[in-house]
């Protein structure tokens, strides 16, 4: 195992613009404390006991004893994380001496006053295979710098440098470092020294390192990489690169429709590939990825499956943040406090509103047609009217209550919360046809976005430089809004923002030629239940309220056995139970037998009409146009649709 080098003691690397396969941590480069006072160097120490071992050096520390604190959250995952439980050890030292550190709260420490340069050392445990904290074996390492990084309070806005060494392991003598940190000494793909203008950019920047793929494209000029760490034979990432290429230039162009300039000088794509898995968060100009491995495309593939479509929409939605919460953000995360929760009722702009422009994206940019458009859309509908929970709480509650419920679910959520995602971009939808329909296509949602992000995100991080950032007031997305379109909209704000009530799609699709019909079997008999399979059981996830299973005293978690002595198995889980109660009528009363906990007990269900959504949007032909829809064609909703197919 291999002792960490401090940035300050190290000598100078020989060659720091050497071949990136082949440069080692034994030599680790040389910063001068004077020019970037805080400095970090980062090796993973032991890859089977998933350790990385960090050392910070802080040039001049506060005379009345340095206070250091690790970030409790990661923005972007709104829920207190305790990111500092994984520090397994710690301790500080001064010209060679041992310096007292005192641990003043869970995720905080203070040093003994001393009077040159202090060395802190720790030691973090990374074994979370998430995009939100750090992670470490002998296949790779990922970090996000706010699991490994301490924050040297006093001194966050100075410069920061991070020297990312390579184990002295036989297992990483190939690896290789994707980052969007902006390279000091080292090159690009090499280990070596990184800068970030201050803290809040330092851990802005995830880092993965390992014997990743790589495919780059250039989007509107700017540099982009698409990193893959996990085996994925006969993955076709020539095709990835030319599908992201689309939607990068379709996105940059909507913000900036005249420069195309984008507000990065480069972006990564960080995806770690998994047997199961899916996930995204996003940075300022990077994004880390989670996937399962049959949702990318392979080689003697060429159609689109859901799933590499869906992976797209994922790619396309955190892309949309670089722009939509990266840097247009609410005024209470323009200076984050990262040691607790940092309340906002505006989730519902900042993450619903990217969800409706992430399948936007696609359609615009040609990588999907308007069929599968009119299906992701018909999908969302749908699973936003399943749950009882969107009459009872708006998106704006739901927003600031993200730290307490749409971060910690449980079986009873779907009767008691809706999504900010979903709902919101159905809100998003809406408002953008009722924009469209109210100005006779003459303004619509993308002018809100672009006024928003000449307001508020164009140059958020150039004035945070000087402190001077500001991000968009709860209150104040109403009137831009109504400044940018001249409509008042306080009644849709108040029925579908602050209110509960249901989009009605179906009246503003009208004006569209698209209709919305519900495409499900009134005779299809159903309990109202979410079931998933466990084991060789079927087990209930969820108990719709009101409906038979609730109205029977079925509960969730419970383990179904029997329906009218037909045992019940995770076969049955599979299709939500269709085929075990296929041979029933709707008005039939059914004996169910169920296991809670490891007690059998029996109860009558009275089976109701299936009630699972089945929404489904449907374009009008030109030969069934009405009058308004002459003169109005969808068209004018989507008005690039047809630039981008001859493109």
């Amino acid at each position: 195992m291999k002792k960490i080098l401090q940035p300050k003691m190290a000598a100078k690397a020989k060659s720091p613009h050497g071949n990136t396969n082949t440069s080692s941590s034994r030599s680790a480069q040389s910063v001068s404390p004077a020019t970037h006072p805080v400095q970090y160097a980062i090796v993973p120490k032991d890859l089977a006991g998933h350790l990385f071992q960090v050392s910070l050096q802080v040039a001049a520390p506060d005379s009345e004893g340095q206070i250091f604190a690790l970030p409790a959250w990661i923005p972007g995952s709104y829920m207190v994380r305790e990111f500092a439980r994984h520090i397994v050890s710690i301790s500080a030292q001064s010209g060679g001496k041992k310096i007292a550190l005192k641990k003043i709260d869970k995720d905080s420490w203070q040093a003994a006053p001393c009077a040159g340069p202090l060395t802190v050392e720790y030691e973090v445990y990374a074994w979370d295979l998430s995009v939100r904290a750090a992670h470490l074996d002998q296949n790779h390492g990922f970090f996000n710098g706010t699991s490994v990084f301490l924050r040297v309070v006093g001194q966050e806005s100075s410069a920061h440098v991070v020297d990312i060494q390579r184990a002295d392991d036989e297992a990483c003598k190939a690896w290789r470092v994707a980052t969007s940190l902006p390279e000091l000494k080292a090159r690009r793909y090499g280990f070596g020294t990184y800068i970030a203008e201050n803290y809040d950019a330092l851990i802005d920047h995830p880092v993965e390192m390992g014997t990743f793929a790589l495919v780059s494209f250039e989007a509107c000029g700017v540099p982009h990489d698409f990193v893959v760490t996990g085996k994925v034979p006969n993955l076709d990432l020539p095709r990835i690169a030319v599908d992201l290429k689309k939607i990068c230039e379709s996105q940059i162009a909507l913000f900036e429709p005249r420069s195309r300039r984008a507000p990065m000088e480069r972006y990564v794509f960080m995806t770690m590939v998994v047997g199961d898995g899916y996930g995204g968060l996003e940075h300022r100009a990077s994004t880390a990825l989670v996937c399962s491995r049959n949702d990318l495309p392979l080689k003697h593939q060429p159609e689109m499956s859901d799933a590499y479509r869906n992976f797209l929409g994922l790619c396309s939605h955190e892309y949309f943040h670089t722009w939509n919460v990266k840097r247009i953000k609410p005024a209470v995360f323009a200076s984050y406090d990262l040691q607790r929760e940092n309340y906002t009722s505006l989730l519902w702009l900042f993450e619903g509103f990217t969800s409706y422009y992430d399948d936007l994206m696609l359609v615009r940019s040609g990588v999907i047609d308007e069929a599968a458009y009119f299906k992701l859309i018909s999908k969302t509908v749908n699973a936003v009217t399943r749950g009882s929970g969107r009459s009872k709480q708006s998106v704006a509650e739901s927003s600031f209550d993200a730290w307490t419920k749409y971060y910690r679910q449980d079986e009873n959520s779907p009767n008691a919360i809706v999504s900010y995602y979903t709902k919101g971009s159905l809100v998003a939808l809406g408002l953008d046809l009722t924009i469209r329909a109210e100005t006779g296509g003459k303004k619509s949602l993308d002018d809100v976005m672009r006024a928003l992000w000449q307001a508020y995100g164009r140059d958020f991080y150039q004035k945070a430089l000087s402190g001077k950032q500001q991000g968009l007031p709860e209150n104040a997305i109403e009137a831009l809004v109504e400044e940018v379109t001249g409509l008042k909209l306080k009644r849709f704000f108040d029925r579908y923002v602050r209110g509960t009530e249901d989009l009605p799609l179906a009246t503003l699709y009208a004006d569209f030629g698209v209709t919305l019909e519900d495409k499900r079997i009134a005779s299809k008999p159903g309990l109202g239940v979410r079931v998933v399979k466990e084991g060789g059981d079927a087990r209930l996830a969820s108990v719709f309220e009101g409906r038979a299973a609730h109205r029977a005293g079925l509960s969730a978690g419970d383990v179904l056995v029997a329906v009218n002595g037909l045992r019940v198995t995770a076969a049955d889980a599979a299709d939500g139970l269709a085929s075990a109660l296929a041979r029933y009528t709707v008005g039939t009363s059914v004996e169910i037998h169920a296991f809670r906990r490891d007690e059998l007990f029996t109860v009558d269900a009275k089976l109701q009409a299936d009630d699972v959504p089945a929404l489904q949007f449907v374009v009008k032909g030109p030969e069934k146009a009405g009058a308004k829809q002459k003169a109005f064609p969808l068209q004018a909703y989507r008005p690039t649709f047809t630039k981008a197919r001859k493109g």
